[in-house]
């Protein structure tokens, strides 16, 4: 059984030294004991490190000897039976289950589904699945493979495939068109051939993006946590941009400013569980491209209270000032779990950035320094829980 990418990740967090811990499994691997758990630990590792292809090449080779991998378990006798469905990839992939169940007494399987290979025909013993593959090009043909075989499963399935598809960031802004309250900038996907005509001055910043201009914000294509992510002032900036970049094709969209009064930018994360919002957690940086481990959150006292305001009156404030636009994002997206980054604009609209089901969500942070969070993350778990005993058919 793998280590896990919670227990990981949460080494990682708290800054222990993790060589040890690679030379170990590299040992355990070169022995033969529990050989491919060690090769997915490793494929973590070597992400945690920095090294994404060299984790990926881990994967391949674990997933070559097997692909149902049974995750760390709180108690022996599970009370449900999880199994999700994933895809190859790096740790963005997909849905970061481990986290939201870590320690319940949910038993969680991982089957991984391979391009241009279907899910068996019959299942690993289950009580319930989840399709835990996240949108992107790469995951497109296994998630068309998932979807062909939903009608034949034996449990019920958590995430339709195809909705999740849905989600790509050049398809979002068309399906929650006309809702009240929000705003999706239009993205679009452009290949490299037209950018570099725009960096030429060949074209205008109109040609490419519908009522745009520079200033725009512009992605390589199934790019994840901001790699290759930047805001270009004009064309020069693009060129040069270009030029560092080996990508045939970006997502570009325009820039919007979204700072508020006091000359912050804030961004938020909110997790849909069953349709229901929850805050997961609230960035403040004087930076566009928020992340909230460069926001200085740990740092500053002043917005660490800010985002405990933002936790504790959610429902009553946040949630119900965006009622309507939040309704409206989980019901046109129609998937049992999902999260959503976002913003507030000066006239009160809702400002979407993406959506996923592949975001972390996560209790990492220590209580001492963010007293607030484990209550609003437990909220958040327990909710997790109570929805796979719904679809499960189990009575609380």
């Amino acid at each position: 059984m793998p280590i896990g990418i919670a227990r990981l990740s949460k080494l990682a967090f708290d800054g222990a030294d993790l060589k040890p811990l690679w030379r170990g499994l590299l040992d355990q691997f070169v022995t033969g004991e529990d050989e491919v758990a060690a090769l997915m630990d490793l494929a973590t590792l070597e992400q945690i490190f920095g090294n994404v292809a060299g984790g990926i090449a881990f994967q391949k080779a674990a997933l070559k000897r097997r692909r149902l991998f049974h995750s760390p378990r709180g108690e022996a006798d599970p009370a449900l039976r999880l199994l999700a469905l994933a895809a190859p990839g790096d740790i963005g992939v997909n849905t970061p289950l481990e986290f939201l169940l870590e320690g319940s007494d949910v038993a969680l399987d991982t089957l991984y589904v391979l391009p241009g290979l279907d899910p068996p025909a019959e299942l690993p013993a289950c009580d319930l699945a989840i399709v835990a593959v996240g949108e992107s090009d790469a995951s497109r043909p296994v998630l068309a493979a998932i979807a062909r075989q939903t009608a034949r499963w034996p449990v019920p399935m958590l995430n339709d495939p195809l909705r999740i598809a849905m989600l790509a960031r050049d398809r979002l802004p068309a399906l929650l068109a006309g809702v009240s309250g929000l705003y999706v900038p239009a993205t679009v996907r452009v290949e490299r051939a037209t950018l570099v005509r725009l960096g030429k001055d060949e074209i205008e910043a109109a040609d490419v993006v519908p009522d745009g201009a520079f200033q725009l914000i512009v992605r390589p294509i199934d790019s994840h946590a901001g790699r290759g992510l930047q805001r270009l002032a004009d064309a020069e900036a693009l060129a040069a941009y270009l030029a560092e970049r080996p990508e045939r094709g970006f997502f570009v969209a325009p820039f919007i400013d979204y700072r508020s009064a006091d000359g912050l930018f804030r961004k938020y994360r909110i997790v849909f569980i069953g349709g229901k919002p929850y805050a997961c957690h609230m960035a403040i940086a004087d930076q566009w491209m928020i992340y909230y481990l460069n926001a200085g959150m740990r740092e500053n006292a002043a917005k660490r209270a800010e985002e405990e305001r933002f936790m504790q009156r959610f429902d009553d404030d946040f949630a119900h000032r965006h009622e309507a636009a939040l309704d409206a994002i989980a019901a046109r997206i129609g998937l049992d779990y999902f999260a959503i980054d976002c913003a507030e604009l000066d006239d009160g609209r809702l400002l979407l950035f993406e959506a996923d089901i592949a975001m972390i969500v996560h209790a990492m942070d220590p209580p001492e320094i963010f007293p607030y969070k484990g209550p609003q993350m437990r909220k958040v778990f327990d909710a997790f829980r109570a929805l796979l005993r719904d679809r499960a058919g189990r009575v609380s």
